[in-house]
C-alpha cells in the first residue's frame, strides 16, 4: 500500500532533477501522476519508464493557457486532482545589479514566480469544488537568505513563499492546503545552467557539484532530489492535513546558522585577534 494510493497528483516541471525525483516517488507510492514540462522528449521517455500511471503533457508554465490546459488534461485523465506541485523553475543569472538583463530577469520571474501562481489558480478551481486538495510549491533558502542565487532567481523565490503563504490562508478555510518547500543546496543541473555552461556540461557537472555543497551545509554533503521528494510525499499525504501555509526548509541546517567548524574557526581568530590587546 503506497501512501498515495487512490490519489491524482501533476508535477510541473517534472522532467529533471527535484521534479523528475518527485514524479518518481508519486507514482511509487500509488498516485497516478501527470508530469509536466516543455520538454516533450524527456517528458515522455520519463513517464513512460514510470508504467501505466505516468503521464505526460508539454506545457509551458508561464502560459495562463497551457497552465490550464495541463490541469484539465490531467482530470480528464484521471477524473480528479489531489496534488499540484509547482516546480517547474529556469535558474536565473549570476552577476551585478548594475548589469542585469531584464529580459532574463522577466523570464525567470514568468516561469519561477507566474508559473506557481498559474498552477496554484487553476489547481484551486478545481480542488474547491472538491472541497479537498494539496498544493506544493518549490521556494528556496534564497528566497529568505540573501546570496545563495542570482537576483531574479532569488527575488522570484521569495515571493513565491510568501504568496503561498497568503493564499492558504483563503484555501485552508475551505479544506485546501497550500505549502512550500525551501530546498538548500541541491545536486541538480540548475546550477550549472545559472553560470551558462551547455546542457552536457551541466550534465557532467553534478559530482564535482555535490563534492563543493558538501561545504555548505552542517549536514556535510549535498542536498539530493530525494531529500525534496520525500518533503513533498508529506505535503501531498493524509499525514499532514493540519499543516497549511508552511515553508518547509529542507537543508540540511544551511540556514539555522553558521555552522559548529565555522563557529569555532571565527572565534579561534578572534582569541588570536584579541590576545595581543591583553598583553
Amino acid at each position: 500500500m503506497g501512501v498515495l494510493d487512490g490519489k491524482v497528483a501533476v508535477v510541473a516541471g517534472g522532467t529533471s532533477g527535484i521534479g523528475a525525483g518527485i514524479a518518481a516517488l508519486f507514482v511509487a507510492e500509488g498516485a497516478s501522476t501527470v508530469i509536466a514540462s516543455p520538454f516533450a522528449e524527456e517528458g515522455e521517455a520519463l513517464a513512460a519508464s514510470l508504467g501505466a500511471r505516468a503521464r505526460f503533457l508539454k506545457t509551458d508554465v508561464a502560459e495562463e493557457a497551457e497552465v490550464a490546459a495541463l490541469v484539465a488534461g490531467a482530470v480528464a485523465l484521471f477524473g480528479r486532482l489531489d496534488c499540484m506541485v509547482n516546480n517547474a523553475g529556469i535558474a536565473g543569472r549570476f552577476g551585478g545589479i548594475a548589469d542585469l538583463d531584464m529580459a532574463q530577469y522577466e523570464r525567470t520571474l514568468a516561469v519561477v514566480l507566474n508559473g506557481v501562481v498559474l498552477g496554484t489558480k487553476h489547481a484551486a478551481a478545481v480542488m474547491l469544488r472538491q472541497g479537498s486538495g494539496s498544493i506544493i510549491n518549490t521556494g528556496s533558502v534564497a528566497g529568505s537568505r540573501a546570496g545563495y542565487g542570482p537576483y531574479d532567481y532569488s527575488a522570484a523565490k521569495a515571493a513565491v513563499i510568501h504568496f503561498t503563504r497568503c493564499v492558504a490562508m483563503e484555501l485552508g478555510e475551505k479544506g485546501v492546503r497550500a505549502n512550500s518547500i525551501s530546498p538548500g543546496g541541491i545536486a541538480t543541473p540548475i546550477f550549472a545552467k545559472a553560470m551558462e555552461l551547455p546542457p552536457g556540461q551541466a550534465a557532467l557537472s553534478l559530482a564535482p557539484l555535490e563534492s563543493a555543497l558538501a561545504k555548505w551545509h552542517p549536514i556535510p554533503r549535498a542536498g539530493r532530489a530525494d531529500d525534496i521528494a520525500r518533503a513533498a510525499l508529506f505535503l501531498a499525504s493524509d499525514a499532514a492535513s493540519f499543516v497549511n501555509g508552511h515553508d518547509l526548509v529542507v537543508d540540511g541546517g544551511l540556514v539555522a546558522g553558521r555552522s559548529w567548524a565555522a563557529q569555532r574557526a571565527a572565534t579561534e581568530d578572534l582569541v588570536r585577534a584579541l590576545r595581543p590587546a591583553a598583553r
